[in-house]
């Protein structure tokens, strides 16, 4: 989200928000000399809580509930989208307190709108009014953007957020970058919104374990393990859905489906209370060995979510390309053409030469499954 503040010494409202490659930030427009600092700081704090409520939008989507039925969290969903036409009106006709009383909206976007105007009909001031209405037209421009996909401009932040959904240009974008370099070009992670990035790596770990367990025989469920004792590699989760993939799910409802647990978990809310029943029960020995006042969780090996529910998307993608990273390395072991044989007469050059090799070869062979499964991705 873009955060807002106040610079004392120039006295003027800065933007600031984050991208792939860093943070960003602009001045949005100089405060009168007169204003008093508590009310500029109510402004900018409605605006970056306005910011917040726009976004969530954007990583909550309601085609990603399970019900649009009337007051279900689907309905309440696109209710808030629908707000978005209500904040202009917010902003220059704010809710004022009467006769002791205030009307404040159900809305958390629309609500802060209306507290950002509120302080802007204290101020006074039209100039500031409509530099505050132009900034949030361009905010609300980035979600829309980010949701077509378009993540230039203001959008650029998406790429920093995680998103119950996928958009399908972004996934498509995605995948191009993985069909230039499987093992996850930079871009992947600077331009690309995580989760759609996700979505495409999944298919491409798949293809990668596809041509590793033709060469090693393994399962492509099991080999990460395996490839784990050759280099330390986070191999719980990318095998995790290497098991959704065989077993029917698709790439797009694999990853969204972890990454909507996470951000349930996230809120504070218990996503599957089923599972989790089940996960105890499996887990009855181990619980009585790790109970007790002096029990510290970390040691005790259970998660509620095998993702970093404070970025789960990042973190997914991130090990999905390590995946496909130990793929290689397991490859590159097993692979007959190689010429590893003769490895013990190989100076640093030979040896980096041949490393190239065995990665462009493999490149090549994943190329080829990914392109033979294209369907995955549709």
């Amino acid at each position: 989200m873009t955060r807002y503040s106040i610079d004392p010494e120039r006295h003027e409202l800065i933007a600031t928000w984050g991208t792939g490659a860093g943070d960003l930030a602009t001045r949005i427009v100089g405060l009168p000399a007169e204003a008093g600092t508590s009310v500029l700081l109510s402004l900018a704090r409605a605006l970056t809580h306005l910011s917040d409520a726009a976004w969530r939008t954007y990583t909550h989507p309601a085609s990603a509930a399970a019900s649009q039925d009337p007051n279900s969290e689907g309905w309440h969903r696109a209710e808030e989208r629908k707000a978005f036409d209500e904040v202009p009106g917010a902003i220059t006709r704010p809710n004022l307190p009467q006769g002791g009383m205030l009307d404040v909206s159900y809305s958390p976007l629309a609500e802060s709108a209306h507290r950002a105007g509120r302080a802007l009909h204290t101020l006074g001031n039209t100039d500031l009014t409509d530099a505050v209405l132009a900034e949030a037209a361009t905010e609300l421009a980035g979600v829309e953007s980010a949701e077509l996909g378009d993540l230039t401009g203001r959008a650029r932040q998406a790429v920093l957020l995680s998103r119950e959904g996928a958009s399908p240009v972004q996934v498509a974008a995605a995948d191009r970058l993985l069909q230039q370099n499987p093992f996850g070009p930079a871009a992947l992670l600077t331009d690309i919104d995580p989760t759609a990035a996700a979505v495409a790596a999944a298919h491409w770990l798949a293809a990668a374990a596809e041509v590793t367990a033709d060469a090693t025989g393994h399962s492509p469920t099991t080999l990460l393990r395996d490839a784990d004792d050759i280099e330390a590699l986070p191999h719980e989760t990318p095998t995790l859905v290497l098991q959704l993939l065989e077993a029917g799910t698709s790439p797009y409802d694999a990853v969204t489906g972890l990454v909507r647990h996470a951000l349930h978990i996230a809120d504070g809310l218990l996503p599957d209370p089923a599972g989790l029943r089940e996960q105890l029960d499996n887990l009855d020995d181990d619980l009585a060995q790790h109970t007790g006042p002096d029990t510290d969780p970390e040691d005790t090996g259970l998660r509620l979510t095998p993702l970093d529910p404070k970025r789960p998307a990042r973190d997914l993608l991130e090990d999905l390309l390590a995946g496909i990273h130990g793929c290689q390395l397991l490859h590159e072991e097993y692979d007959e053409d190689s010429g590893a044989d003769e490895a013990e007469d190989w100076d640093d050059e030979q040896a980096e030469r041949h490393q190239d090799r065995s990665r462009e070869r493999f490149a090549r062979l994943v190329r080829e499954a990914a392109a033979q499964h294209r369907d995955r991705l549709t």
